[in-house]
């Protein structure tokens, strides 16, 4: 399969998106393409569905709540630690869990109790999925129940083998390399044979590393530093080989000659 041609996406700067600016500027550059490609990895949170959606807002206003309730702190200074423990532990759940000691369990389940109504069924997005050759798993750093209803909500479970969550990895998330270690030995991925699926550009390099072929799905969820850091880039990382504004066209470009 060759790469898909993108188009411009959502209005960023200079009149389209940071990566429909950056997809511009490298046409006509060899990419790798997806030929031998057999095994379909993708996160969940804004990824699979848009961030237009706006469902991970919730979940990262309840994971402030879930703090300030937990430490008994205004609800101002519980977001400051959230983020705090975010940069210094790589997600706010493995700061609680080394600082606090609390249940992982406890926390998503309260976190990721949100409301999907913003979230519509997919069938363009089933189709696309439902024809990539192999297989097809969920890999991220919520919970299983989480991606389980968010996928059915979408229309795309029944399409996926599995879901690996951050239980399934013993807690240890994504962007750590061992996370990633964990989700090719507990599914019998070969990374030369995998593509990986992630709006967050750091999330890919262990990715890049271990053989994958990467794609950065753009999200409009720019309260993220990440997301923010993306505007001033002037091409793609060379861990990332291709990036898209839009899921769907790019995997139901992957059929086309």
């Amino acid at each position: 399969m060759s790469a898909p041609r993108h188009k411009n996406g959502p209005a960023g700067i200079g009149g389209i998106s940071t990566v429909a600016r950056l997809t511009a500027r490298a046409e006509g550059t060899p990419q790798r393409g997806f030929d031998a490609t057999r095994i379909w990895v993708f996160d969940l949170d804004n990824t699979l569905y848009p961030s237009a959606c706006n469902l991970f807002a919730e979940v990262d206003q309840r994971m402030g709540a879930f703090i300030a309730k937990l430490l008994d702190v205004p609800l101002e200074h519980a977001r400051y630690l959230q983020k705090r423990y975010y940069h210094d532990y790589g997600t706010t759940l493995t700061g609680l869990i080394k600082l606090h000691k609390i249940d992982p369990h406890d926390f998503l389940e309260f976190v990721h109790d949100i409301d999907l109504a913003p979230l519509t069924a997919s069938p363009e997005l089933a189709t696309a999925l439902e024809a990539l050759p192999g297989r097809r798993i969920i890999f991220t750093n919520g919970s299983r129940r989480h991606a389980e209803r968010v996928a059915e909500k979408l229309g795309v479970l029944h399409l996926m083998e599995d879901i690996c969550d951050i239980a399934a990895c013993e807690f240890i998330a994504k962007p750590s390399p061992d996370a990633f270690k964990r989700m090719v030995e507990r599914h019998g991925v070969t990374a030369p044979e995998a593509a990986m699926f992630e709006d967050m550009p750091h999330n890919l390099e262990a990715a890049h590393a271990l053989g994958m072929t990467t794609v950065l799905v753009h999200s409009d969820y720019m309260d993220h530093p990440a997301q923010l850091q993306m505007r001033k880039w002037t091409e793609l990382p060379e861990h990332i080989h291709h990036a898209t504004d839009d899921l769907t066209e790019f995997l139901a470009g992957l059929r086309k000659p």
